[in-house]
């Protein structure tokens, strides 16, 4: 087989393996610290599924929700979770911890 063959077979092999390789996911963070999330206010991509680490230092467990995007799961005091979140829609969406209401609350913007 000519080397030129063989180049361009080689090409087109790396190329239908970088195809059929599954696209990773976004990922992004939020921090629990004194019942209050860091950061508040977290821009995501539109129309893309992410992944989501809740990291909890507090020494207390704290159950993240959304309503919104649909997760309800707990952090146990010091552990940290992912969450996969599916292509949300330009928009603004409320996440909070359950059990800290009143302090643990912020927003996600989907642009």
């Amino acid at each position: 087989m000519p080397v030129r063959t063989s180049l361009r077979l080689a090409l087109l092999a790396a190329a239908l393996t970088a195809l059929a390789l599954p696209a990773r996911a976004e990922g992004y963070t939020l921090t629990i610290k004194d019942h209050r999330f860091s950061p508040e206010t977290l821009k995501v991509k539109a129309n893309e599924e992410f992944d989501l680490t809740v990291i909890n230092s507090d020494p207390t467990a704290e159950e993240f929700e959304s309503e919104d995007f649909h997760v309800e799961k707990v952090v146990e005091g010091g552990k940290e979770i992912t969450v996969h979140v599916g292509a949300l829609a330009p928009g603004s969406y409320s996440f909070f911890g359950d059990r800290h209401q009143d302090t643990a609350l912020g927003k996600l913007f989907a642009e």
